[in-house]
């Protein structure tokens, strides 16, 4: 410090009440302005083994991420996967489908019926 021109004269502390003093906590976390979210995930099946790609990516409170992972799974797994991803979209089709049963015409009949 010995090479800065100017040197600094001694001060003497300054007492402070107690009341005048305001404790400021940490900052809210704000909503960022831009932030998102990226995933993608693939699976075949070739032979008897079933390979797995997956890619995940994300921007958030100012930092990007991204994963990467492949794999192979049995071929049994595989088939799993799809019977339940096949029973999923069934489900969410019969879902789907019954909001607008009481709009068609042979509902209103079948209604009658059991009256």
């Amino acid at each position: 410090m010995s090479n800065y021109p100017v040197k600094l004269g001694k001060r003497a502390l300054r007492k402070v009440e107690q009341d005048s003093v305001e404790v400021i906590g940490p900052a809210a976390r704000a909503n960022p302005f831009v932030s998102f979210r990226y995933s993608y995930t693939e699976i075949s099946a070739l032979g008897g083994k079933a390979h797995v790609k997956s890619r995940k990516a994300r921007f958030e409170d100012g930092k990007l991420t991204s994963e990467a992972f492949e794999g192979d799974l049995d071929q049994g797994a595989y088939e799993q996967m799809v019977g339940q991803a096949q029973q999923y979209v069934l489900g969410q089709t019969a879902l789907l489908l019954n909001a607008f049963a009481s709009l068609l015409p042979f509902s209103q009949k079948q209604r009658r019926d059991r009256s």
